[in-house]
């Protein structure tokens, strides 16, 4: 088992978090299992961004991203070079530490 140390964010997990996790599993279902609340607007579809974060730290263990996951990080608000898809980033065998974005492109959201 691995842990991924969520970062504090302000409305999502103001305090971070630190969950065990299972090799095989994606940061957005580990996320959700675990009460924190990260949008998914495509159903982990990889057709948007809104599960958009950025792995400050076991971002190499991870495996590569596909070319669709690539073309959708393309459109994420705050990208940087660490940027993974929650939905398809799945762990490995190292601890990860996340940070989650202050915002996401959301159009569901923002013409609500």
């Amino acid at each position: 088992m691995s842990q991924i140390i969520f970062l504090p964010h302000a409305e999502i997990c103001p305090d971070g978090e630190v969950i065990e996790v299972e090799s095989g599993t994606t940061i957005l279902d580990a996320a959700l299992a675990n009460g924190i609340e990260i949008e998914h607007s495509c159903e982990k579809a990889c057709a948007c961004t809104t599960c958009h974060v950025i792995i400050q730290e076991g971002f190499d263990s991870l495996e590569e991203s596909s070319e669709n996951e690539d073309d959708m990080l393309d459109k994420a608000w705050g990208l940087a070079p660490e940027s993974r898809l929650s939905c398809q980033a799945k762990v490995a065998d190292q601890d990860l530490v996340v940070e989650l974005p202050k915002y996401s492109i959301n159009l569901a959201k923002e013409n609500h």
